[in-house]
């Protein structure tokens, strides 16, 4: 195989969160402009607008270490907290809102938002979901699509531990991550297709924009991609994480993951690329499941309970995290097992609130109360 330089392995975090009126619990379908432009005040273009007005983004800077990235997500959370405190409003990082209505939702007014409105009609609308994603840095444009095409046996582990989305329009749905339901809707979805070199890619994304399918590669919205923006491969697939230091394992063990990949590939050896039809079938069980029910082990051709895959997971990329001086940061991934996720913590304060005689609603109400204080949590 070709040797690589090794590269930068630079970090950056994106995540949604969702504006919510404290007084209802419910979304604030209208909330004042005023929040963005204070919000840009304090942390200038680190914060954007999102397709839905109850949404707002954050982004790090680009980090070198997951200490640095860490830091700077808690203080963007407790920008947009703190500023949404001073207008009434509360902030919650979940994939979904457990009561929220998306057919009362108002999208932004942008351009690029109008024009998705109008091309993807009621697919888009019901878009009311948050995400994170984490871009490394990969500067070679053949290493970072070799690299895509092994790292994608992976993301299903990763959204196991990141779910947070067990309800929708005031309903649990089964499913500890009812968000990837919703984003199945959408075109170009799902895991990305496996590409022999970047040429390949590229002219895939030139026939989809020469057809005029796509203004450009960033409506490609696979789980993984190529960023059209920087030389990094950003991770889309899990959800937000309600309490910060599982975002931070969540990366972390992101970043390990394609060091270790890397380190194979310099050694002449590489991870076994599978089918993508078997890694789609522990992408369900994963969103369907999160940790509780296990994943395919493709090479024992059995399920193996989740702690077991973990263990391997984090011995397997031991090496890198030594490297990367973030150890903890991957080892807190024990800590979510043990404890759950935030999809767990939401059925279970449901479930409490349920059997001391509240009603559906009124217990909605305590689940989206926990997730503004779990949001805030190590702030």
């Amino acid at each position: 195989m070709k040797p690589y330089q090794e590269p930068s392995f630079t970090i950056g975090i994106e995540e949604e969160y969702l504006l919510v009126d404290p007084e209802t619990r419910n979304l604030a379908d209208d909330p004042p402009a005023s929040i963005l432009e204070d919000c840009r005040k304090r942390i200038g273009d680190q914060v954007t607008p999102e397709f839905l007005r109850s949404q707002i983004e954050v982004g790090t800077q680009v980090c070198t270490s997951i200490s640095e990235a860490a830091e700077q997500l808690r203080s963007l959370r407790c920008c947009i907290r703190e500023v949404a405190e001073s207008h009434g409003l509360a902030m919650i990082a979940a994939s979904t809102h457990p009561i929220a209505d998306w057919d009362l939702q108002k999208h932004t007014e942008k351009e690029r938002y109008n024009t998705l409105a109008q091309s993807m009609q009621t697919v888009v609308r019901r878009m009311l979901i948050c995400g994170m994603h984490v871009h490394v840095g990969i500067e070679n444009d053949d290493l970072r699509i070799d690299l895509m095409n092994q790292v994608s046996y992976f993301l299903p582990h990763l959204l196991a531990i990141s779910t947070s989305a067990p309800f929708w329009h005031g309903i649990e749905t089964g499913l500890k991550s009812y968000r990837m339901a919703v984003w199945n809707e959408l075109p170009r979805t799902g895991l990305p297709p496996q590409f022999d070199s970047y040429g390949e890619y590229r002219r895939l994304v030139d026939t989809l924009v020469g057809t005029g399918v796509i203004e450009d590669a960033s409506k490609l919205w696979w789980d993984i991609r190529p960023s059209g923006k920087f030389p990094t491969l950003e991770m889309r697939m899990t959800d937000i994480c309600t309490r910060t230091e599982d975002s931070i394992c969540v990366a972390a063990l992101y970043r390990c993951l394609l060091r270790m990949l890397w380190r194979l590939r310099r050694s002449n050896q590489r991870w076994r690329q599978y089918d993508r039809f078997m890694i789609s079938e522990n992408r369900w069980r994963a969103s369907r499941y999160g940790i509780d029910e296990g994943l395919i082990d493709f090479g024992k051709a059995e399920i193996v309970p989740f702690a077991e895959l973990l263990e391997e997971l984090i011995e397997l990329v031991r090496e890198d995290a030594e490297f990367f001086d973030c150890v903890s940061e991957v080892e807190h991934a024990r800590e979510i097992l043990r404890r759950g996720t935030s999809a767990h913590k939401q059925i279970e304060v449901w479930q409490q609130a349920r059997s001391s005689g509240k009603t559906d609603a009124e217990a909605l109400r305590d689940v989206v109360d926990m997730l503004i204080e779990e949001t805030g949590h190590g702030q």
